[in-house]
């Protein structure tokens, strides 16, 4: 295998876990539209319809590659309980921690239009993070790689997020 084709290996592999972090968003955005408040409900709205949108692309992205798009889980287990709004305000700024740390793979695999996608999709995250905690972190997406070595670790699998046991509703 040369270079060339690990590349694109390594690119397959980051769309796919970028694929299944917008899966889970998208069953965590179905629970966080459910338990915020009327006031926030739009910028749940449009996180969800966001991420719609990117998991579209990256399924199409994957396919183009030759590769099978990463199914979504029959449900999703979420990180804590969401019994209300303040919970869901939490989740969902986890789900874009989340999403912003796949896509910071997918920002060091991909090049061209694609490492130019994958940043604005990274962006977009961290700033819908933001508005949900209503603060920043230092280095969006890398958070949860502070413990490895070098800052750097394996892209979190989809079970990061949210782990299956419940049926989505999309």
């Amino acid at each position: 295998m040369d270079e060339a084709e690990k590349a694109e290996g390594r690119r397959l592999d980051a769309l796919q876990a970028a694929l299944a972090a917008e899966h889970a968003a998208v069953y965590g955005y179905g629970v966080v539209g459910g338990r915020v408040t009327e006031e926030r409900r739009a910028e749940a709205r449009t996180a969800y319809d966001a991420h719609r949108a990117r998991r579209d692309a990256l399924a199409r992205e994957v396919r183009d590659l030759g590769g099978e798009p990463v199914a979504s889980a029959a449900g999703y287990a979420l990180p804590f309980s969401v019994p209300d709004s303040a919970a869901a305000v939490r989740l969902a700024a986890e789900l874009e921690d989340g999403v912003a740390g796949v896509y910071s793979d997918l920002v060091r695999a991909a090049e061209g239009d694609g490492r130019a996608s994958a940043t604005s999709a990274l962006r977009e995250a961290a700033v819908r993070a933001v508005r949900w905690r209503g603060g920043s972190v230092a280095f969006p997406g890398l958070a949860e790689r502070a413990g490895t070595p070098a800052g750097r670790g394996p892209a979190p699998e989809a079970s990061d997020t949210a782990t299956a046991t419940a049926s989505p509703t999309d």
